[in-house]
């Protein structure tokens, strides 16, 4: 489906550019400061970085297969959470430390250069492996989501290889990107799919048994059809709504919707609310950092608009 290519692609690419710009940085100041000998070593740091992303993701892909239905469910909701906050730390993280990451990855080099061999492969590493377990985690999460889709994978990759070509684009200087409103952007949209990925961990969790609903003995039975209540009569373990029968669990919309807010044809009361309580915290505080970010600018631009008032006044008299 196209809904998840676009979704993961646009994860990975988002992710993927990240990883490149920092790249790219660490790159730039060793050529610049005339030390393109430490190089091998900094790309042995970064090889190490993405073989340990890759050899994650083909642990919890091929070592599910090895588990239980429920353990592989527990197994999925388990890492889903942790890639949700994995995510929501990146992104405010990258509010706060965007404007002095390139100051701090310089002045990392300068202390490893001084560290010997190891200390550049380490500094590589680091800080490349943040970056890949976390964009494992998530993609491995929305692949699993969508049924493993080949799709969802596709897109997956095309977006880490369009990273990487952007990244070295930007980092030639042959392409002028506004990084700032790129990470506002995609940071939003990955708020919404992270909320996504929250609410299929509730479904996997309650699937294996660890949370309660509409999977296991303790369900709310409706009286007078005999299955799983729907609606307030669901609440809590049962389920929130069930619009199978409007939107086919398979179809287009369906495959829309989950790829862009999280929604599913049929989700129970805890994954609803587990949507609504993180949407409700974490969007607010996102806005707030977007707006912290843009008032030094407006303040900065106050002194020069009064300076060019006062110089028209000063000329019309």
């Amino acid at each position: 489906m196209l809904a998840s290519f676009f979704a993961t692609f646009l994860i990975g690419l988002r992710e993927g550019l990240e990883a490149a710009l920092v790249v790219g940085i660490l790159v730039a100041y060793l050529t610049r400061v005339g030390r393109r000998d430490a190089l091998p070593k900094l790309w042995t740091g970064v090889g190490l970085a993405i073989g340990l992303a890759l050899a994650i993701g083909a642990v919890f892909t091929f070592g599910a297969y090895m588990l239980t239905f429920e353990a592989q469910e527990m197994l999925g909701g388990g890492l889903s959470l942790l890639a949700v906050a994995m995510v929501t730390w990146m992104i405010f993280w990258m509010q706060k430390a965007g404007r002095t990451l390139k100051s701090g990855l310089e002045g990392g080099v300068d202390k490893a250069l001084r560290g010997g061999v190891w200390a550049l492969v380490a500094i590589g590493f680091v800080s490349v492996a943040r970056e890949g377990v976390e964009t494992t985690l998530l993609l491995w999460s929305m692949v699993q989501s969508f049924g493993e889709s080949a799709e969802a994978l596709v897109g997956a990759l095309l977006g880490l290889a369009t990273a990487a070509v952007l990244g070295w684009f930007i980092a030639r200087g042959m392409l002028r990107l506004n990084l700032g409103r790129f990470f506002t952007w995609t940071g939003g949209f990955l708020v919404v799919v992270a909320a996504g990925v929250l609410a299929y961990a509730f479904h996997d969790l309650q699937e294996a048994g660890v949370l309660p609903g509409p999977f296991g003995a303790g369900a709310p039975i409706d009286p007078a059809t005999g299955a799983v209540a729907v609606g307030w009569a669901g609440l809590p373990f049962g389920w929130a709504f069930d619009l199978s029968t409007v939107i086919a669990p398979d179809s287009a919309l369906a495959a829309i919707l989950q790829a862009t807010v999280g929604f599913m044809p049929q989700m129970t009361w805890l994954q609803v609310i587990a949507w609504v309580i993180y949407v409700a915290v974490v969007v607010p505080l996102f806005i707030r950092g977007v707006r912290a970010n843009r008032r030094p600018r407006a303040t900065a631009a106050t002194p020069v608009a009064s300076s060019a008032r006062a110089t028209a006044a000063a000329a019309t008299s």
